[in-house]
């Protein structure tokens, strides 16, 4: 995929929270869980995660001012995806993103009540 097709789609995951709720608290800091089926040390995925940074920035989201984008990782092992996915829920986010179909269905299978925004 490149990089500008993946700031456009990701793009849409800040254009997805509700206008209402930008309008809340200026203060608040959203919450951004996200369960990437893959290795935190390949370039590839370390390229996608400053490019998801970048399109949220230029949408108002800067990282450690009004959104909190917390990564985790499965190492490429589908048996860990459904653990992940426990955590992700228990940190309570306001939206996640998935990468993978895999990563999806383990979300799926935790919430049906927050948002999921998947490539």
């Amino acid at each position: 995929m490149k990089r500008r097709d993946f700031i456009t789609l990701l793009g849409g995951a800040a254009a997805a929270w509700p206008l209402a709720a930008r309008a809340q608290e200026a203060g608040r800091v959203r919450r951004v869980g996200a369960l990437v089926h893959g290795l935190q040390t390949r370039h590839e995925w370390q390229q996608r995660v400053a490019a998801f940074q970048q399109g949220l920035e230029r949408r108002g989201w800067f990282e450690g001012r009004n959104v909190h984008i917390e990564w985790l990782f499965s190492a490429n092992k589908y048996d860990r995806l459904p653990q992940l996915a426990q955590e992700i829920i228990a940190l309570n986010p306001d939206v996640i993103f998935a990468s993978t179909t895999p990563a999806i269905k383990a979300l799926q299978h935790e919430t049906r009540t927050i948002p999921i925004v998947f490539v």
